[in-house]
């Protein structure tokens, strides 16, 4: 049975041919998230329960809470919607979700009685759920860079540390560990600062991608640039010496870009999110190392340089990748691996946000 197209504020859906378009524009959603958004359509005005979701869109398939949370985010964000002020899907807490926008049918038929939106929220409470949104939305950056950190500084530790005993120098463990440190915190960092400016992107109504590439690409272009400013000052000050080469500014600005694009089209936690993010933050290394930029292993060769006395030798990553000095396969292959982790570490925790008790304090 053929059923006409269905039209809420400038939006068209044809369940027929699986389509929702913006003003014309084609939007993207995938089977399971274009079934929900049906269910929610066609019940326009209606409590559709957690119940409901589970048994019409996954038929039966065991999933937990955290797959519809998921789903009702992606739904809101490819409409344009707000939990805290929302034009089109309320969320009825405990129970289920609501379409709440006027409905028509192709032809001017209205499907229902228009329903009653709900009043928009004051603003202290509007503001308030806009900073926890911000607030989360950056530590959960953060939070998956420093995972992506510990992955990259105990890879970079362990050779250090094997070239450490294998020289005789003692303090293997220590090295291992120091390196590991060093990494979470400067990938925490960046993860902070790339995190905070999606964060803001979120609020830019309509959400386009290129504002996602704009959000990441400023906050790691502001953190980079304060760092290298701040790493330059430390050393001169502390130790007399300058150190320059460092990540910063310019790196940011095309990994961080690399991470918005990568979130803005990410729609679910799965393994095809994080390897797209990590092929994007890839191909965001090499670009830096094509451009004579440094990540963590070029920035360590820069400051072994400036501290030849240093136990940890770069040359123990250099000559895992049969190189006399890092280079110039050595940025290459570094900046590679160092782009894909971070942008996957980062990407896994933005999109994974809503997991756990994270849902239990916040209207998704």
């Amino acid at each position: 049975m053929s059923h006409p197209a269905i039209h809420f504020g400038p939006f068209r859906l044809d369940p027929d041919n699986r389509k929702l378009s913006r003003d014309g524009t084609p939007l993207e959603l995938n089977a399971r998230y274009f079934d929900a958004l049906i269910l929610l359509v066609n019940a326009s005005g209606e409590l559709v329960t957690k119940e409901r979701f589970l048994h019409e869109v996954w038929r039966g398939v065991p999933v937990t809470d955290e797959a519809l949370t998921q789903a009702i985010r992606t739904l809101r964000r490819t409409l344009g919607d707000s939990a805290a002020a929302p034009r089109f899907i309320q969320t009825v807490p405990k129970h289920g979700y609501r379409f709440i926008a006027e409905v028509k049918k192709s032809g001017g038929a209205v499907a229902g009685p228009p329903p009653q939106s709900p009043p928009p929220l004051p603003a202290p409470q509007y503001l308030g759920a806009a900073r926890a949104d911000f607030i989360h939305d950056t530590l959960a950056a953060t939070g998956g860079a420093m995972l992506a950190g510990a992955l990259v500084g105990l890879c970079y530790g362990a050779i250090g540390a094997t070239h450490a005993q294998l020289g005789g120098g003692g303090g293997a463990i220590s090295l291992l560990l120091v390196l590991m440190l060093v990494s979470v915190g400067c990938a925490g960092l960046a993860g902070a600062g790339i995190g905070a400016g999606l964060a803001l992107s979120r609020f830019v109504r309509p959400p386009r991608w290129y504002w996602w590439v704009a959000g990441g690409a400023l906050g790691g272009l502001a953190l980079g640039a304060f760092a290298n400013l701040l790493g330059g000052d430390a050393f001169r000050l502390l130790f007399g010496r300058e150190v320059d080469g460092f990540a910063g500014a310019t790196e940011g600005f095309i990994l961080g870009g690399a991470v918005g694009l990568a979130t803005f089209f990410a729609g679910h936690r799965s393994l095809r999110a994080v390897g797209m993010a990590a092929l994007l933050g890839a191909g965001a290394g090499l670009a830096i190392a094509m451009l004579g930029g440094r990540m963590m292993a070029g920035s360590l060769d820069r400051l072994v340089a400036a501290f030849p006395s240093s136990q940890f030798q770069t040359a123990a990553i250099s000559g895992a990748m049969r190189e006399v000095g890092l280079g110039p396969v050595g940025p290459a292959l570094t900046s590679v691996f160092e782009g894909a982790a971070f942008a996957a570490g980062i990407v896994w925790g933005l999109v994974g946000r809503n997991g756990g008790t994270a849902t239990s304090s916040r209207q998704i």
